[in-house]
């Protein structure tokens, strides 16, 4: 455990995945977690299912693409829980297909979510923290954040933005002692975006996660708790010297 006793928690796409993942592991951690996602019946659901085992969760419903629900969710939820201390901007979608298949539409819902989505939020957030001289953001990437895949363009320069932005923003807020990082997943299951993702790659003709797991050196996929490890770690005082950094969480498909 990472003593996060009492330390106040945003994690946005929380009512499924890994942000439900990373929820619960703050929420062991000792945190009072808020859940933002667009999926309020699940969002409230997931909160349901996770304060039966202890901790405070509040929720909160809306667009991360949309400045104006941004605001106001996040709003509600630093009233409920107080300043925060740990964000954790998760939410995000992915699209498989061929770059020069991407519709305009796609291409920015893409970006509207994974990219306009962690701005907005971090925009709400992060004001609060510079004042008090005190939290960590981090950030969740794609290891297709560090190297360009087939049939992902869209995702993959969304996820390169991403840490890009976590870089920029460590530079630039590091005085004030806040700590910026993102965290990489590889292939993970167990999602509502890998169950997405597949039908997709199937109608593509393109190889399913059982079988792309085989060539990962540690010859499993990798659980939305391998994720949510890692995030706990770099939100702690244990990581309270690593910032503009993105950690891999691959099981080895991705080495830096």
């Amino acid at each position: 455990m990472y003593g996060l006793q009492g330390r106040r928690a945003i994690v946005t796409g929380a009512a499924h995945g890994i942000g439900r993942s990373i929820a619960a592991r703050l929420l062991a951690e000792g945190c009072d977690v808020g859940i933002f996602d667009l999926d309020l019946a699940a969002a409230q659901g997931t909160a349901q299912a996770l304060g039966k085992d202890g901790g405070k969760v509040v929720v909160a419903s809306g667009d991360v693409s949309s400045s104006t629900d941004v605001a106001e969710g996040i709003g509600a939820l630093t009233a409920a829980l107080g300043p925060i201390d740990i964000l954790v901007n998760n939410a995000g979608i992915c699209k498989v297909g061929k770059l020069l298949e991407t519709t305009e539409a796609e291409w920015k819902a893409t970006f509207g979510i994974n990219v306009d989505g962690m701005f907005h939020v971090t925009r709400q957030v992060a004001p609060s923290m510079v004042e008090r001289r005190s939290g960590t953001i981090v950030n969740i990437a794609s290891w297709m954040g560090k190297s360009g895949v087939a049939a992902y363009g869209a995702y993959c320069a969304s996820k390169f933005a991403v840490v890009s932005l976590t870089q920029s923003l460590a530079l630039e807020i590091g005085e004030y002692g806040i700590r910026v990082n993102a965290v990489a997943p590889g292939l993970i299951v167990d999602t509502k975006m890998r169950d997405e993702s597949e039908i997709q790659r199937a109608a593509a003709g393109l190889p399913t996660a059982k079988d792309r797991a085989k060539a990962i050196p540690l010859r499993r996929a990798g659980l939305p708790s391998d994720i949510a490890k890692a995030v706990a770690f770099l939100a702690s005082d244990q990581a309270d010297y690593i910032t503009g950094e993105t950690i891999s969480v691959t099981g080895g498909i991705w080495n830096d």
